[in-house]
């Protein structure tokens, strides 16, 4: 509830707007029927027919401007408050980190689809609120014209009362059952996109088709179920309408008889009656109120994600020497490094080297910060990371990756991050990305989705992204796509850094390994050995790794 409560304050000021108007609308249809009658009344009575009809006039123009001013309203508020939700939303997780626990399809699912459910629950409340105005208002005014009418009213009102609750309770658990596949769904589509390429080529498009689709039965499923609850609760409205009504006139029609109501009465009953049946419409209106549960308890879920915290502490003057104090991490009951105590001497360029599953990416991962230890602390010149404020970690530290992930509008914008055009073009030199850049059409300013790039390009692009590192310089298989001659140059225009930072190096090339200052030998989640790639060439098992 709390999630929902936040979403309804976001309406600020439009959720007065529209319930100021929705009552002021509700009455003016309250006040017509009575106005009508008293027209009725004064046709046949041959006089004041021309003043009664202007006020109806005035009544219905009033309930119609309410009624645009209210949709009017409502569709903004709706509108900005998705907007803040996804805001929302993406910045938590970007502060959560890439350990969320959730699939990345299911996610784009809950920031998109589910967000504007969840948007809908500031005007959805109002409109229930405002909806029982109309019924209990027309139960007092049938109670002015004759007490039975409207003790016949409140037997039928009973009715959709009972068929309004079960439909509430069906509801929101079927449409919460029903996104929660729809998410599933969006993650296995997720997941087949981004790897389309190789499932084009390894002709498992069939196949993988069949896995992607496999709980769309299940969505059919609950939306069936969904709409099954729907129409059982509108034939029921329609029965139990109509059934109301006719209670009513049957009541006024005796009255009418008896003399205790006229013409003008009986006609301004039926139209309260009918007015008080419509909180059967009322099901479309807790729908989407269902809804609005739904998607808040789904957004709830990802708002909830702990966020890396970060303290407020600032570097020493340092050259940038990483420290593992006894490190461990664990992934279920996998032991990913065990009590790893390792010290990386402060501007030198270190080569991490290890078979798969070494743990090669994990400790430099632990080193920028994008996991935690389970056990154990990393520090930088002496400072703890987790005790670093979030600026004084991401000057010092920086990342390249095997698969680098360009964001922005313009090739600048993916190596800049914000940065002074000079700084970006003096980036993309060091990592030999100038080349080729300067040969698009427009150079830095060619929009990303217009740049053909190759796996090399695009990683000499990453690697002048994170070249704005101030003490610490990770790369994790950051050149493996480049071709030789541009891994030598990259290679060494890192071994050259001598003293201004620490160069972390996470790579499969003995080449590489070899014109680094450092060697460390991981394996299976342990130190093994530390040395030059000389010294350790020597050992067969060391030479294994490259093979």
């Amino acid at each position: 509830m709390t999630a929902v409560r936040a979403v309804v304050r976001r309406g600020g000021a439009w959720l007065p707007l529209i319930a100021c108007t929705a009552l002021a609308g509700t009455a003016c249809d309250l006040a017509l029927p009575a106005a009508l009658g008293r027209a009725v009344d004064a046709v046949v009575a041959h006089s004041g027919t021309a003043g009664w009809l202007r006020l109806c006039a005035g009544l219905i123009a009033l309930s119609v401007g309410c009624d645009l001013v209210m949709t009017y309203a409502s569709a903004v508020c709706v509108a900005d408050t998705t907007a803040w939700l996804r805001r929302r939303l993406v910045r938590h997780l970007l502060a959560v980190g890439p350990r969320t626990g959730l699939d990345t399809g299911d996610l784009v699912s809950r920031v998109t689809s589910n967000a504007a459910d969840a948007a809908l629950a500031g005007p959805s409340l109002l409109s229930v609120a405002t909806g029982i105005v109309p019924p209990i208002g027309s139960v007092v005014l049938l109670a002015l014209i004759d007490p039975w009418l409207a003790a016949a009213f409140l037997a039928g009102l009973a009715l959709v009362a009972v068929m309004l609750r079960t439909f509430t309770r069906h509801t929101a658990d079927v449409l919460t059952r029903y996104q929660r596949v729809q998410g599933r769904l969006a993650a296995r589509l997720a997941e087949s996109l981004s790897g389309v390429r190789t499932i084009a080529a390894a002709g498992t498009v069939d196949r993988e088709a069949a896995r992607v689709l496999e709980p769309l039965p299940e969505l059919r499923e609950q939306g069936a179920l969904t709409w099954r609850v729907l129409s059982r609760a509108s034939a029921q409205a329609g029965i139990i309408g109509p059934l109301v009504e006719v209670a009513v006139l049957t009541a006024g029609g005796l009255a009418l008889a008896t003399g205790r109501i006229s013409a003008g009465g009986l006609f301004a009953a039926s139209r309260y009656a009918a007015m008080g049946a419509g909180l059967g419409a009322l099901t479309s209106v807790l729908g989407q109120l269902a809804r609005a549960r739904a998607g808040n308890h789904r957004a709830a879920e990802v708002l909830a994600l702990p966020t890396v915290p970060y303290g407020n502490a600032s570097l020493p003057d340092g050259p940038g020497t990483v420290r593992f104090r006894q490190v461990s991490v664990r992934a279920g009951d996998t032991l990913l490094l065990d009590g790893v105590d390792l010290t990386v001497p402060g501007g030198a360029a270190v080569a991490v080297v290890g078979r798969s599953g070494a743990g090669k990416s994990v400790l430099v991962a632990l080193a920028a910060r994008l996991r935690e230890p389970d056990a154990g602390s990393v520090l930088l010149d002496g400072v703890p990371l987790v005790r670093l404020s979030h600026a004084a970690l991401r000057a010092a530290v920086s990342c390249a990756f095997e698969r680098p992930v360009l964001v922005g509008e313009r090739i600048a914008d993916a190596v800049g991050l914000g940065s002074e055009p000079a700084e970006v073009r003096a980036a993309a030199r060091a990592t030999h990305a100038h080349d080729f850049v300067s040969r698009l059409p427009a150079g830095y300013d060619t929009p990303l989705a217009e740049a053909p790039m190759s796996g090399g390009e695009n990683q000499r692009l990453g690697l002048a992204r994170s070249w704005r590192a101030g003490r610490l310089l990770i790369l994790d298989d950051a050149t493996s796509s480049v071709d030789m001659v541009t891994e030598m140059q990259i290679s060494r225009t890192l071994t050259e850094d001598h003293g201004r930072r620490t160069r972390l190096i996470v790579t499969h090339r003995p080449a590489t390994a070899a014109r680094a200052d450092l060697v460390v030998w991981l394996d299976s989640g342990r130190v093994r050995a530390i040395g030059s790639h000389e010294r350790l060439w020597d050992d067969p098992r060391y030479r294994a790794v490259f093979q």
